[in-house]
């Protein structure tokens, strides 16, 4: 179920209490590390998305909406982190797949760009902090726009 709220903050007020430290600190990494993107709520989740003044086009599926970047929900059974950066370069999905094993004893539970933490003490934030600084913006809207090219062929 998406969340109705309007702004970061009622997000983080309404969800679980056990769960706020550690979508608190996603959220700081995400401030931290993704320079130029904006932060809003997109798609009923806290978003980290790339302004329509460098983007205009906006996300292909929904051109009304900004091209997302990153996304932290809290779920019904899980904390999810999307990272749309990892469904659209192998590379960095490679990387990132090689490196969740030295950085955690849980098995990584994945999707295409989801990535799914059942209990909060599980997230290893350090490879989440090195992960936002693999991609910067222009880079991103670069590599998306490649692959928006490639799909329109």
């Amino acid at each position: 179920m998406q969340s109705k709220a309007l702004t970061v903050d009622e997000y983080l007020n309404e969800i679980p209490e056990e769960r706020k430290p550690a979508i608190s600190k996603l959220v700081a990494i995400c401030r931290s590390e993704l320079q130029g993107f904006e932060e809003r709520m997109s798609y009923g989740m806290i978003g980290y998305v790339v302004p329509f003044s460098i983007y205009p086009k906006g996300y292909h599926v929904t051109p009304e909406l900004p091209l997302p970047f990153v996304n932290i929900a809290s779920q019904k059974n899980f904390i999810a982190l999307y990272h749309m950066g990892l469904y659209g370069n192998k590379t960095l999905l490679d990387w990132f797949v090689s490196e969740y094993p030295k950085h955690s004893k849980k098995k990584l539970d994945m999707g295409k760009s989801c990535i799914r933490f059942k209990k909060p003490e599980d997230i290893p934030f350090d490879l989440i902090e090195e992960l936002m600084k693999k991609i910067k913006l222009e880079d991103y809207v670069k590599k998306y726009a490649e692959n928006i090219s490639i799909l329109k062929k």
